[in-house]
């Protein structure tokens, strides 16, 4: 891996920990969270607080994520919200974080200017080791403190101060008194400057998993259903009607269409359909250079180019099917029948702007593995397990590729792949066009 690190590809973005000081906050919401310290003096953090180095030293990369169901977090800063999550067990759990911290910023900011803050993402459950456990969870609860109790110290003080204001005898009560003034002198004045985190409760419905080989879950669609990156037959009994794994393309494709939750490449509009295809072509064409044992070090795209031209004959149906579709959109050749078994299918896919785009996405990068740049961007735990099984030639050219052409403009390529803005004047009317892909194209084939 050390060629996406050197990159910044692998633990980019990190929080580096080195001052004294949070090295000795860290260490004591560690010992607060877990009971266990860290003996180094520096080291790199994620919007959780977990540090990769930490784990190496524990050798425990789940030290705050035992069971991987309620993520724990250390918070030394809000500068967090901008890392990256690392092992991820929950599709939604940087999201909340992310949230939790963007919501709160001002409070967390003085509370971490003293202290750092600790907590948990508290789901419904504590234990997901059965796979029907997953339907229990519906909320995750996030609750925090400082290591030193400031806030539930400031919720003390606030109801002896409403005491002390309510009962006419409390000018009296000379404990009430002096409890006060112990208290005032840890978190402050809380009646100026009341330092209070928002409740925050985020329902579960939809997300995804790496247990249990990932698990992607839809339940608050008009079509519910359970999809598995393994097999089905693995997971036994689920309460939904529907349990699909990747092998149940056809009925993969009709829950996408059912849902509403996906849409042609070619079909999208305020972005360059052709030149998407293309680079999914040339990524399809790596991979098959990697399986002919090939050389792609230092390879640019004239050379993939090239590469396809010479041996077009013993390049997969996915490429020739993509193609095809690119030769319909640029040049009014005629219209290629990609159906839902086909290989091809799903690389012609996006999602549609629904609440749900980003999980979509995730789900086609894991269908259609070889569009290496969507598997970085969108599911980068299954990209990370996919390079460490290739080839070395192979490794070096998607890491020289996703420096070169997506770390420059990380925005602009997410916004060409996945925005979903309209244009700022409406499309001249395409009926016969539109037609055509709803009654026959690969889209259609799911359309009875």
């Amino acid at each position: 891996m050390h060629r996406l690190i050197k990159r910044g590809l692998m633990f980019g973005n990190l929080i580096e920990v080195a001052s004294p000081v949070l090295v000795e906050r860290y260490n004591r919401a560690l010992k607060h969270l877990t009971g266990k310290t860290t003996a180094l003096t520096d080291f790199h953090i994620d919007i959780s607080g977990f540090s990769p180095e930490i784990g190496d030293e524990l050798n425990d990369h789940l030290y705050l994520n035992q069971g991987g169901c309620n993520r724990q977090f250390i918070l030394l800063t809000t500068e967090q919200k901008t890392a990256p999550l690392l092992n991820a067990q929950f599709s939604t759990s940087r999201g909340i974080l992310k949230q939790f911290i963007t919501e709160n910023e001002p409070q967390l900011f003085a509370l971490t200017a003293r202290d750092c803050v600790a907590g948990e993402l508290v789901n419904s459950v504590f234990s997901v080791t059965d796979p029907a456990r997953l339907f229990d969870i519906r909320k995750v609860l996030v609750e925090a403190d400082t290591t030193e109790g400031t806030l539930r110290d400031a919720d003390k003080l606030a109801e002896m101060v409403d005491i002390f204001k309510g009962d006419e005898d409390a000018w009296f009560d000379d404990v009430l008194i002096a409890d006060m003034i112990s208290v005032v002198k840890r978190t402050g004045d809380v009646t100026r400057n009341p330092v209070r985190l928002k409740h925050m409760e985020f329902q579960q419905d939809t997300f995804w998993t790496a247990h249990f080989d990932g698990v992607y879950l839809f339940r608050d669609l008009d079509h519910p259903a359970a999809i598995a990156a393994g097999d089905k037959a693995a997971l036994g009994d689920l309460p939904i009607k529907h349990v699909f794994d990747f092998r149940d393309r056809n009925q993969i494709a009709k829950f996408f269409d059912y849902n509403d939750l996906v849409e042609p490449i070619v079909k999208a509009r305020g972005i360059d359909a052709s030149a998407i295809l293309r680079q999914k072509m040339d990524f399809i064409v790596v991979d098959a250079a990697q399986d002919a044992g090939v050389d792609l070090s230092n390879a640019t795209r004239r050379d993939i180019r090239s590469l396809a031209r010479n041996n077009a004959d013993r390049l997969p149906e996915e490429f020739h099917a993509l193609q095809r579709l690119v030769n319909w959109a640029e040049n009014e050749g005629p219209w290629p029948r990609i159906t839902s078994d086909h290989p091809a299918y799903f690389y012609t896919l996006r999602a549609a702007d629904t609440e749900h785009k980003d999980l979509v996405n995730m789900l086609l990068s894991e269908l259609a593995p070889k569009d290496i740049r969507q598997l970085f961007i969108c599911h980068k735990e299954a990209f990370y397990r996919a390079y460490a099984g290739w080839s070395e030639t192979k490794k070096s050219y998607v890491a020289d590729f996703l420096d070169r052409e997506y770390q420059a403009d990380k925005a602009g390529a997410r916004a060409a792949l996945f925005g979903h803005d309209a244009p700022m004047e409406e499309p001249k009317p395409q009926s016969p066009r539109d037609d055509m892909i709803a009654r026959v194209g690969p889209w259609g084939a799911v359309r009875r």
